[in-house]
């Protein structure tokens, strides 16, 4: 595993584990390059300076309660409190801040090592081309959301020459001056194109990538872009030879990359478990941490009551969990008695066990293909085909479901509802809210206590959707411009 990264002149940017591939050794083979690609792959899920911090899982939770579906039911140890507050994201100081800049660029700095060694590393084509692939997929993603995390939004009319991140297309470490908008996405396209031409359907696990992934996140670029038909193709291609999963599989935690739907995940082995630093010590409903024992993860109750009462998702999560007689059993199942029980809150997460937070972290499956693929059919005034999707996903859902009659701007709520629900927890409201311009609103909802909240509306397109850049960075690199404070 390399751990060559871009940014601020820190620790972090040239270091080499003693105990990996030595750098002058890794592009000799294309055995000794799938060490440094596995590298990357471990990077989304190992801890960086703190236990809120443990890759692209910390990162999820982050956008999560940025939002308004995930609701902090209580302060417990403040893990994220802040962050829900929007005041980390705007604090140029904060430590989250400079994780997810130096994370992203991390896994762009490594993929950049081997995109630029790779055809001359020993061994078959088709491996040169499958490292070379996942590594252009892995900068496109990771350009994509520094884009859409410290950039303005994408504006699907044009005219996209706002700040968004600099471009790095070589291994080098040291800091350049910001690209626009339009040039980061046209980059990003770019490198997924040429991940998609070199990549196949195969691979060794779901944490690896594959043409399915490529084609994954390129629906959510066309999607973030507002290029409806490329993005319900993609989408469409993206989800075949996964299926929906069925109701044993939903209620079985959210933490399996055996689930046959989920496209791209990272699995975690009992004996590598983080601990603290892991998605299931914040989100699951069982993990024996302060923050689950005290701050159990809820629905928005504005939310859960659009759920009808036929469809299996309901009892994801607990309306009556407070009340003993009235919660459901499996919350008492799992937890332990110090644990508190609080109304809507999440059984969906549920980490190995008590004093285990293992659990397969998920980053792509098929619900939200069908999702993607049935909204951009709508934005895209197709209507029928949006319908057909849609049919498709929620009577999978709800064995009561009827074919929805309705069109336009109706048939688009509606489909937003659906992805609101389906893919509740997993790293997508607050990206949700800034590429479709909404605003933030958790008013009559049960974000009731303004302690944690702080925060109950935010207008669309404010500077405050913009993450500062970290303050490192700034002192570190002469070019770099600050966002708006």
């Amino acid at each position: 595993m390399l751990v060559l990264s871009f940014g601020c002149a820190e620790d972090y940017l040239d270091t080499v584990p003693t105990d990996a591939v030595s750098e002058s050794l890794v592009f000799t083979t294309t055995q000794n390059a799938f060490s440094a690609l596995n590298g990357i792959h471990r990077a989304l899920y190992v801890r960086y300076d703190s236990q809120g911090q443990p890759g692209e899982a910390g990162v999820m939770i982050m956008r999560e309660v940025l939002a308004e579906d995930v609701v902090m039911t209580g302060l417990a140890n403040s893990w994220f409190v802040s962050t829900t507050r929007w005041l980390t994201h705007r604090n140029e100081n904060a430590s989250d801040v400079r994780f997810a800049w130096r994370y992203y660029y991390k896994i762009i700095g490594n993929a950049n090592l081997l995109i630029a060694n790779i055809d001359n590393a020993v061994g078959p084509q088709v491996d040169k081309d499958e490292i070379k692939g996942q590594a252009l997929a892995y900068r496109a993603w990771a350009h994509f959301n520094l884009v859409q995390l410290f950039g303005e939004r994408y504006n699907f009319a044009g005219n996209n020459s706002q700040l968004g991140v600099p471009i790095v297309l070589e291994p080098i470490t040291e800091g350049g001056a910001r690209n626009t908008v339009e040039e980061v996405y046209a980059q990003v396209n770019t490198d997924l194109d040429a991940a998609i031409a070199l990549m196949t359907g195969r691979r060794n696990a779901k944490s690896h990538l594959n043409i399915n992934v490529a084609r994954g996140i390129k629906a959510r670029v066309a999607l973030t872009q507002g290029r409806w038909n490329d993005a319900a193709s993609l989408a469409k291609q993206a989800r075949e030879g996964y299926p929906l999963m069925n109701e044993a599989d939903m209620y079985s935690g959210f933490n399996n990359v055996d689930n046959p739907e989920w496209i791209w995940g990272s699995r975690q082995q009992d004996d590598q478990q983080t601990f603290f630093a892991s998605y299931f010590a914040y989100m699951s409903v069982n993990f024996s941490s302060t923050n689950i024992r005290g701050n159990p993860k809820a629905i928005s109750r504005l939310l859960f009551n659009q759920i009808t009462s036929t469809d299996i998702r309901k009892r994801l999560w607990d309306p009556n969990a407070s009340k003993a007689a009235l919660r459901d059993p499996f919350i008492d199942q799992v937890t332990l008695s110090n644990f508190a029980k609080r109304d809507y809150m999440n059984r969906k997460f549920v980490a190995s066990g008590n004093a285990s937070s293992v659990g397969d972290v998920i980053y792509m499956r098929a619900s939200e293909m069908y999702l993607m693929e049935a909204e951009a059919f709508a934005r895209a005034g197709d209507n029928t085909q949006a319908a057909t999707v849609l049919n498709e996903f929620a009577s999978q859902r709800d064995p009561a479901f009827t074919n929805t009659a309705n069109t336009g701007i109706a048939l688009i709520e509606e489909i937003m509802i659906q992805r609101r629900i389906e893919l509740w927890g997993e790293g997508f409201r607050f990206y949700d809210l800034k590429r479709l311009n909404l605003p933030l609103d958790r008013s009559g909802s049960n974000h009731v206590n303004q302690v944690i909240s702080g925060k109950v509306t935010e207008a669309a397109g404010t500077i405050n959707w913009q993450w500062q850049i970290p303050i490192a960075e700034l002192n570190a690199n002469d070019l770099m411009v600050q966002n708006p404070s």
